[in-house]
């Protein structure tokens, strides 16, 4: 338990109780015993833990979270802040590019296809005509073992026959797209908004429905501007940056 890493606090020092109770949490952060997402005790429980008053434990943790080293969950009491990525969006945007340059290990897991009649606005958006439809793709994806994202990516159907079964098996846009001729692509255009996660996209995510999500709406295009990917991703606030970025890549 974290208590039990605790060394005695020295109650004739200088320095007060508080900030000595501050100062050995940051340094279990720093050192790693207390990894990103960790959950902490209560001010309660730690006080009675630690035999200190528990304004006194609640003054340490209140400083803890200003400085953005803990944060004040909802629905799951107070945790360690998570690592946060830097994720560009670019011209080329790739999951497992951004991931690979960052040098950490990630994947995609598929959550389900279907060949489906798209709504309106994805119809529109991929220059589909009436009445034809298109492949949708729910997946997830993580990096060092942490769901970054919950996405749903819609696809011409006509252009890309079989384009499901082709995805379960790769697992990724660059490689499903590659498969049918298409070696490149690029993002025509990127909006973001925010909102509360809300109970689904939580329970992909591993987080309360009350912490926020970054809401990306893209379409992606072939060398010829014809739209391959329509996307809907949500990006979980506290795990992912998001860096809008003008340069090639």
């Amino acid at each position: 338990m974290m208590a039990n890493l605790f060394e005695p606090l020295d109650r004739s020092c200088d320095v007060p109780v508080w900030r000595q109770i501050e100062q050995q949490v940051l340094q279990q952060i720093r050192s790693g015993e207390l990894r990103g997402g960790a959950k902490l005790p209560s001010a309660l429980e730690l006080a009675r833990r630690l035999n200190v008053n528990r304004h006194t434990v609640r003054r340490a943790l209140d400083s803890l979270e200003q400085r953005g080293a803990i944060l004040a969950d909802p629905s799951r009491g107070l945790r360690v802040r998570e690592e946060c990525y830097d994720y560009p969006i670019g011209r080329r945007t790739s999951f497992s590019r951004n991931m690979h340059n960052l040098n950490v290990s990630s994947g995609n897991k598929v959550l389900g296809t279907a060949l489906v009649m798209p709504p309106q606005r994805v119809a529109e958006s991929l220059a589909l005509a009436r009445g034809e439809r298109a492949w949708w793709i729910e997946s997830s994806a993580h990096a060092e073992g942490r769901v970054l994202d919950h996405g749903q990516a819609w696809f011409p159907a006509a252009r890309f026959p079989k384009l499901g079964d082709v995805f379960q098996r790769t697992g990724s846009v660059s490689l499903t797209l590659a498969e049918f001729g298409i070696a490149d692509y690029f993002r025509s255009y990127t909006r973001v908004t925010a909102r509360l996660a809300g109970s689904s996209t939580a329970r992909v995510l591993e987080q309360s429905p009350e912490l926020p999500v970054l809401v990306v709406e893209s379409l992606n295009v072939d060398d010829k501007n014809q739209p391959v990917q329509y996307g809907l991703t949500c990006f979980a606030a506290e795990r992912v940056q998001l860096v809008m970025s003008t340069a090639e890549r």
